[in-house]
């Protein structure tokens, strides 16, 4: 078993300032290979600590990753730390300078001080080339340890390791079992449920292929892993089981990156060649800005309506001040105006429309906290409902959001199914005398 630690190094991790999302990368990468982290540490940006810890755990890894302080300013100490315990000097390095002043050049910026002292090394290090940020990488072997030193921003961490530190890894342990990751998103449907059905509509899931779940919001994750050529080889039976069992809770599969809502619904978009816009009260844009977070979203969508007053819902979408006045702004009959308005305005093959009480306050006896009105479809077809979500203010926002925008890729994938979430949630107010 090789042994991989990671040392993490930074006082905003200690504060709670930065959450720790980088041993958590680090780990996924690895697992596709084979191989898991044995023991992670992480430590305020303080250079006695960091010489201890490198001390001690580069004594018992065979690899240890260290993710942090190779930055510009005094706090930045991971290069000083590396070298007191290797016993080097701190020299500058020809390849780590060049790369400064490329980036520098490509960018205009002046080579200051600050920015020299990233080219400071110990002494006999390597660089692993950081091809998206100005901290090169290092790596120094001690006592049979090899020690990468790697930047704590995410984007560049990620380039680091695909293209330089896990092709070292394969090429120094030639003979690792990797692994085939599947995931997949699901909508609609919580963690434990997913697990419930599963347990007792698959009872006989094969041992050779792990079966988890990464419960995040809105999209949970579902991932299958193979750890054999047997286990490869019947992986494909598996996730037709996991589909059908799933039905069109199953959004999508995730390939190289993460995927959103607004990824899925501009992918069948452009397939149909057809636009989507959105008439939004209580989610205040957020419909609309999870299309437009999408690159390419131009082709898809041309705009929408953030209508949060009645005075707006009339002006802006031609919703009566009669429906507004007869049955208020959360009412069947105004998300119904509001969604044909969009979609007058705009010429829009689909929509959604959304009015609710996102609270904590405004609730009534007969339209408490939470409740909410939908339209979503065409202007041959509109559909409505009403849903409750006792939820907070901002989660209350966004699971909307990803209702309006599953409800629409249903319609796009022409899926005849009710979803849970319109079974669980749904609500009628109450007709109060």
């Amino acid at each position: 078993m090789i042994n991989i630690q990671l040392l993490l190094t930074g006082n905003e991790l200690m504060s709670g300032d930065i959450v720790d999302s980088n041993s958590a990368m680090i780990a996924q990468e690895l697992v596709l290979l084979g191989l898991s982290v044995r023991r992670k540490v992480a430590v305020s940006d303080d250079f006695d600590d960091l010489v201890d810890e490198i001390s001690q755990m580069s004594k018992k890894a065979d690899i240890l990753i260290v993710n942090g302080g190779l930055g510009p300013t005094v706090d930045d100490l991971t290069a000083q730390a590396l070298a007191k315990v290797s016993n080097t000097e701190i020299k500058e390095h020809p390849v780590a300078l060049a790369h400064l002043k490329a980036w520098c050049e490509k960018r205009n910026y002046p080579l200051n001080g600050p920015n020299l002292k990233q080219a400071m090394l110990p002494e006999g290090c390597t660089i692993v080339t950081n091809s998206t940020g100005s901290a090169p990488g290092f790596m120094l072997s001690l006592n049979d340890c090899d020690i990468y030193c790697t930047p704590g921003v995410p984007r560049e961490l990620a380039t680091m390791l695909k293209d330089e530190i896990l092709p070292r890894i394969e090429n120094k342990f030639p003979n690792l079992s990797h692994h085939h990751v599947s995931r997949f998103h699901v909508f609609g449907i919580g963690e434990s449920t997913l697990q419930k059905l599963v347990d007792e509509e698959l009872p006989d899931w094969p041992e050779d292929i792990d079966l988890g779940f990464r419960a995040s919001m809105p999209l949970l994750e579902i991932k299958l892993t193979t750890k054999s050529q047997h286990a490869q080889a019947i992986k494909q039976e598996w996730i037709d089981k996991i589909h059908h069992l799933l039905g069109d809770h199953l959004v999508g599969e995730i390939n190289n990156k993460d995927r959103s809502f607004g990824d899925y619904l501009q992918e069948l978009l452009l397939e149909r060649k057809e636009k989507v816009t959105f008439a939004e009260s209580c989610t205040g844009g957020i419909l609309a800005s999870s299309v437009t977070k999408v690159a390419g979203s131009s082709k898809v969508f041309d705009g929408s309506f953030v209508t949060y007053s009645n005075e707006m819902k009339h002006q802006l979408i031609g919703v009566r001040e009669y429906t507004l006045v007869q049955h208020g702004a959360v009412s069947e009959q105004t998300v119904t105006e509001m969604a044909n308005g969009a979609l007058r305005k705009t010429h829009a093959n689909w929509v959604v429309a959304v009015s609710g009480i996102a609270g904590p306050s405004g609730g009534t006896e007969e339209k408490p906290v939470g409740t909410v009105w939908l339209a979503w479809g065409s202007s041959a077809a509109l559909k409505t409902c009403c849903l409750l979500i006792p939820a907070a203010r901002h989660h209350f926002q966004h699971y909307v959001t990803a209702i309006g925008l599953d409800l629409i890729r249903r319609e796009l994938i022409e899926s005849a199914e009710t979803p849970k979430y319109l079974i669980e949630r749904s609500f009628t107010p109450k007709k109060v005398q």
